[in-house]
């Protein structure tokens, strides 16, 4: 009897372990935020983040090849139509850092940019 109320115990302090781990892995997934590039804009154009917050940004452009580029922080994608690019970064300092289009989109290409706010 005693051995079996000691493997339910050790077999209920796994399960509790388990979750709890489960728990942790669900928390530390990115928080995804979609953006799509469009002639000649970022929608959204202002993206807000937590400082030490993983976040993959989901990019996409219906119309031609776009780049994004966020050089504050060393990360850039292609964004070919009809994909979805995946750019994962976490921000490690606060502040308003800009990203933009890097590649040739058409006229209205300079123009193209956003911002990136870290909290």
């Amino acid at each position: 009897m005693e051995s079996q109320r000691r493997r339910a115990l050790a077999v209920g302090a796994a399960m509790i372990a388990g979750a709890a781990l489960g728990m942790r892995v669900a928390a530390q997934q990115p928080r995804v935020i979609a953006v799509v590039a469009r002639k000649f804009v970022f929608l959204p154009n202002e993206i807000r983040v937590k400082k030490g917050e993983t976040v993959t940004l989901e990019l996409s452009a219906p119309e031609v090849v776009m780049g994004m580029n966020i050089p504050d922080f060393k990360v850039r994608a292609d964004i070919i139509p009809g994909t979805v690019s995946k750019l994962t970064f976490t921000p490690d300092k606060a502040g308003t850092f800009p990203f933009l289009c890097d590649i040739f989109c058409g006229d209205g290409h300079e123009g193209m940019s956003g911002t990136l706010i870290v909290t």
